[in-house]
């Protein structure tokens, strides 16, 4: 009996070491995951900053050689565009820590929810900017010629501003449901720890 009783005793150690190894691969495999995911939303950021910085001289050539806009709406939207540039710089701070995924799981959590906050913020200030942004815009087709309708650029602004806008939500509701599944996942391992 004292056999038996000795031998269940080493096969429920030998379960709990197996069950705790599986529990340190499936949390390096979740940081892992998430790391994946910080990534993707860092390389997002980065084309965007990127973007924000090339369309001030681009701007100027499209706005003010080509389509001889004034010059105070080049500078304007210079200006938008690298205060977008410089929100997305600070929010990626928040998580372009490489070391994010392998610290403190708690204060992933805070950074990652902390981003996903200022980047639900921002669509709801960048919005209204833009659409002022294309108003403005219509104006100086305007100020171009009085039979906007008859412009190319009037329906070119009309096309561009219907796809960036549907490009700008898919990119916005993605990068905040990526945000999610972060929050979720370290809140999942947070969660079996305790």
């Amino acid at each position: 009996m004292d056999t038996q009783l000795e031998e269940m005793r080493q096969q429920l150690t030998t379960l709990k070491q197996k069950l705790n190894e599986q529990e340190i691969v499936n949390e390096r495999l979740m940081r892992n995951s998430m790391k994946n995911t910080v990534n993707t939303i860092n390389r997002r950021y980065y084309i965007i900053m990127i973007l924000a910085v090339l369309m001030v001289p681009y701007g100027y050539w499209v706005f003010v050689k080509m389509t001889h806009f004034s010059v105070a709406f080049w500078i304007a939207s210079s200006i938008f565009m690298l205060v977008c540039g410089a929100a997305t710089f600070y929010n990626s701070r928040k998580i372009s820590d490489p070391g994010l995924m392998s610290h403190s799981l708690v204060e992933a959590r805070r950074k990652v929810a902390s981003a996903k906050k200022f980047d639900a913020n921002w669509q709801l200030i960048g919005t209204p900017l833009v659409i002022l942004w294309l108003g403005w815009f219509f104006y100086e087709v305007y100020q171009q010629d009085n039979d906007m309708f008859a412009n190319g650029l009037f329906w070119g602004g009309c096309f561009g501003g219907v796809i960036g806008a549907v490009i700008g939500i898919m990119v916005h509701l993605k990068t905040q449901r990526q945000y999610q599944a972060i929050i979720d996942q370290i809140e999942d391992l947070t969660s079996g720890a305790e």
